[in-house]
C-alpha cells in the first residue's frame, strides 16, 4: 500500500488515475454549485513535510488550524471558503489558460469536450479555493498541481455542502497564515494509514442557558496528531473528507469507532460564532 511513498511522481500518477476512475460515470457537479450561499469549495492539499523541524520529502496532508477569531475555533481543516461570485467567476476564466494549474491536468481537455458543464463548475470551484489558499496561508496559485475533486461532503451545522480539490504542493516550503489561521499543521499520509492513531471523540457541548448537570454529549470518529507532545483532533467534515480520500486511494478504512479509546473534548457556545 506505501510501496508508491518512495517516489512521488508515481504517488500522484496513482492518486491522479484514482480520482478520474471514481468520477468517471458521475456527475461531480450540479448545477446548485454555483450558489454561493451553500457552497464551500476546499483544497485537500498535500505536500513535503515542511515543519519548523526542517524539510522532509514524506508526503503530507497539510491543514490548517483554525484561530480562535472565526467559526470552529481550534479545529483543523483544509483551507477554502465560499465562492466570491464576480472574482472568482474572473479566476476561474484565468484557470482555462495555458500553463495554469488546470490546464496542466492531464484531464482537462477530456472534461472540456465531454462534460464542459460540469469542467465550468469546476473551474469555478477551484478558483475558489485557490483564491482562498492565497488568502488564508499565501499560497502560491501557480506553484500546485491537480489532482482531481473528491466527493462533495454536507456540513449540517452551517447548512453547507464542501467540494474538495486534491492538489500537490511541491514548491512553497513556507506558508504565511493570516487572522483567520494559527498555524499551518503536516500530518504524515503514514500516520493516515496506521490504525492505532485513531480515536472515539467524546464531546461534551456546550449551548446556552446550559446546565453544567446535563451537557449534550455525542461521540466522534476522529484521527490524533501529536505535535509537541500534545495530541491534535482531526474530526467531523475535514476527518470525513481524509477518509474518504483514504479509501479511494488506498483501499484504508479507520476502524470501527466502537472498538476505539475514547478522549473527551468540549465545545463552548462561542464554537459556531468564533470570538475576539
Amino acid at each position: 500500500m506505501l510501496n508508491s511513498f518512495g517516489n512521488t511522481s508515481v504517488l500522484l500518477k496513482k492518486i491522479m488515475h484514482a480520482l478520474q476512475g471514481r468520477n468517471h460515470n458521475d456527475i461531480v457537479f450540479s448545477k446548485g454549485v454555483t450558489d454561493s450561499s451553500i457552497t464551500s469549495s476546499v483544497l485537500f492539499l498535500l505536500g513535503p513535510n515542511c515543519q519548523e523541524k526542517g524539510f522532509s520529502p514524506t508526503p503530507c496532508l497539510i491543514l490548517t488550524k483554525r484561530s480562535l477569531k472565526v467559526k470552529q475555533p481550534g479545529d483543523l481543516c483544509c483551507p477554502g471558503g465560499s465562492i466570491s461570485s464576480g472574482l472568482d467567476s474572473y479566476l476561474a476564466k484565468l484557470l482555462y489558460l495555458s500553463g495554469s494549474p488546470l490546464s496542466r491536468w492531464p484531464y482537462w481537455s477530456l472534461w472540456r469536450k465531454k462534460r464542459h458543464k460540469e469542467a465550468r463548475r469546476l473551474a469555478l470551484l477551484f478558483a475558489t479555493c485557490l483564491r482562498e489558499g492565497f488568502e488564508e496561508i499565501r499560497l502560491n496559485p501557480l506553484g500546485v498541481k491537480f489532482l482531481g475533486p473528491l466527493p462533495s461532503q454536507q456540513l449540517v451545522i452551517f447548512r453547507k455542502v464542501i467540494y474538495p480539490m486534491v492538489c500537490w504542493n511541491g514548491h512553497q516550503k513556507q506558508f504565511f497564515p493570516n487572522w483567520e489561521v494559527e498555524r499551518v499543521v503536516y500530518i504524515p499520509l503514514q500516520n493516515l494509514l496506521t490504525p492505532s492513531n485513531y480515536a472515539r471523540y467524546r464531546l461534551h457541548i456546550a449551548t446556552p442557558h446550559e446546565n453544567r448537570n446535563n451537557l449534550d454529549t455525542k461521540d466522534y470518529p476522529c484521527f490524533l496528531h501529536k505535535y509537541q507532545d500534545e495530541p491534535e483532533v482531526l474530526w467531523g467534515a475535514t476527518f470525513r473528507i481524509a477518509m474518504i480520500f483514504l479509501e479511494i486511494i488506498f483501499g484504508f478504512k479507520p476502524p470501527d469507532m466502537d472498538s476505539l479509546p475514547v478522549i473527551n473534548g468540549s465545545l463552548g457556545e462561542n464554537y459556531l460564532t468564533g470570538s475576539i
